[in-house]
């Protein structure tokens, strides 16, 4: 799966979820501070891309995610291992 596939996957889990508009998710976005993303919403986006991409994120590695970018090679990197 392609980074550019992740991210409009990311942003359409985060427009459901948090209510980010689409055209505001981009790579280098800080869920926290740029999307405003509170940790409860945090908790549904992981749950709905472990569901969407077929991978599992353990919370200890959910902390390390910080930007969207971050999260997209997370994804991908899961994604080939699993």
């Amino acid at each position: 799966m392609s980074q550019s596939d992740i991210l409009e996957g990311l942003a359409a889990i985060l427009e459901e979820v948090a209510g980010v508009d689409p055209a505001d998710v981009t790579a280098d976005k800080t869920f926290i501070d740029d999307l405003d993303v509170d940790s409860l919403s945090m908790v549904e986006v992981v749950v709905a891309a472990e569901e969407k991409f077929d991978v599992k994120i353990p919370d200890e590695d959910v902390k390390s995610l910080k930007t969207v970018g971050d999260a997209v090679s997370y994804i991908q990197r899961a994604g080939v291992a699993a």
